[in-house]
């Protein structure tokens, strides 16, 4: 494959994912226009809002200016004032992560990995302004830099992922591993061993954690059902119309795991300013009428709602045993409790920026009013994950067993 193949090769791909995630609301948008509204609508209309969601989905800002009938009719206040979305439904960046990573795969196995990957990131750009400036209206404006910037940069996370998997196949090395002993050379070997632990075992951690937050979700999911089904009927949205909210609240299925995520640290998420949904308690005023926050635990059902708390501590100290036997082997002789704290709370550390980050990306301003505070707090969550996971890391590399004859005793300096 020659350089001039290798790019087109790298822009089609970049094609299909713009066009991937743009058809995944565009199709049920359409075919709704086609049956349920008679073709008696503007077809753009459609094509503006599957775009706006696709935008929304990278983190980009979409100015919204609802009309005041249709806004009363919901009950959102302060209707004729124009007001921002930045709240994100994360399916569709995961969507664009895991296709990048599909395509960067692709282009790696080439002899001309980096005219691919140039290419594939700058005609992703070239697009992404192109399908922004197709939807600008005036009940909906998506910010144009944003709608070039920051699709393209969850692009190019998942492209240069995938671009370092290909590349390690193709050439039978770890490019993963090379890039992180590069960035860790500096250090002495035992500030090292620390560090490469203190980063596997917080990314560990934290993975657990949402882990078991995905699997809260489909409890309350199958635990509030009927919930759920009221809510379908109190819409009235019709079988098309049902199918694509069903698609648009699936493409908020990750923000909710990890609202659940931030549950078990502590601080909990607001469902609009002044409400709260956390381990002490819920409290919620008035909600949208969105079927899949039938889920949400009314307040008062969970009585003992303060151990979710033990899942990022019993997280953190299982994820500790776990790497505690690396850890003693590449520390040697240093091994000991001062170097256990420090790698623990590190540990902690990590988990916690990284639970933080995903907050951080999961809230933002849902709509007009109260709406404008939707989400967990990316810095209490944070705080609250690194204290919980180091310390119960630390106290897990210094309670683990011995792992050989060349590990001094716990209490050793």
């Amino acid at each position: 494959m020659n350089r001039p193949i290798t790019a087109l090769f790298a822009a089609l791909e970049a094609l299909l994912v713009v066009a991937i995630g743009v058809a995944i609301p565009l199709v049920p948008l359409t075919i709704l226009w086609a049956f349920q509204y008679g073709l008696q609508i503007d077809w753009l209309v459609f094509w503006r809002a599957a775009v706006d969601l696709w935008l929304l989905g990278s983190g980009v800002d979409v100015t919204m200016t609802l009309n005041p009938v249709l806004a009363t009719g919901l009950g959102f206040a302060k209707a004729g004032t124009p007001f921002i979305l930045t709240i994100a439904p994360l399916g569709f960046a995961l969507l664009t992560v895991l296709l990048g990573v599909r395509a960067g795969r692709r282009i790696g196995e080439t002899p001309f990995r980096a005219v691919g990957v140039a290419t594939a990131v700058a005609t992703f750009a070239v697009l992404s302004l192109g399908v922004t400036l197709s939807a600008l209206f005036a009940a909906a404006r998506a910010s144009i830099w944003q709608g070039m910037l920051l699709p393209t940069l969850v692009f190019a996370v998942g492209i240069a992922i995938g671009s370092a998997l290909g590349r390690g196949r193709s050439e039978a090395t770890g490019a993963p591993g090379d890039l992180i002993r590069r960035l860790t050379a500096v250090l002495r070997p035992e500030q090292r061993a620390i560090a490469l632990t203190a980063a596997r075992g917080g990314a560990a951690t934290a993975s657990v954690i949402v882990a078991a937050s995905a699997i809260a979700v489909v409890a309350l999911f199958l635990g509030n059902y009927a919930s759920i089904v009221a809510l379908y009927e109190a819409v009235h949205a019709g079988v098309l119309g049902g199918i694509t909210l069903t698609i648009g609240q699936i493409a908020f299925l990750p923000n909710l795991v990890i609202w659940a995520a931030s549950w078990f640290v502590g601080p909990g998420f607001a469902i609009g300013t002044g409400s709260s949904v956390s381990p002490l308690g819920t409290t919620l005023g008035p909600i949208p009428a969105v079927p899949i926050l039938g889920a949400l635990p009314p307040a008062g059902a969970l009585g003992w709602g303060f151990l979710g708390l033990l899942v990022p501590v019993l997280a953190g100290f299982v994820i500790a045993l776990v790497v505690r036997p690396r850890l003693v082997r590449d520390l040697g002789p240093a091994a000991g409790t001062r170097s256990f704290i420090v790698t623990g709370l590190l540990i902690g550390a990590v988990g916690g920026i990284l639970l933080g980050l995903l907050a951080w990306a999961s809230a933002g301003s849902a709509g007009p009013g109260r709406l404008v505070d939707v989400g967990p707090s990316p810095w209490l969550v944070g705080l609250f994950g690194a204290i919980e996971i180091g310390i119960a890391a630390a106290i897990g590399l210094i309670a683990g067993r011995p792992t050989g004859r060349g590990e001094r005793r716990p209490d050793a300096r």
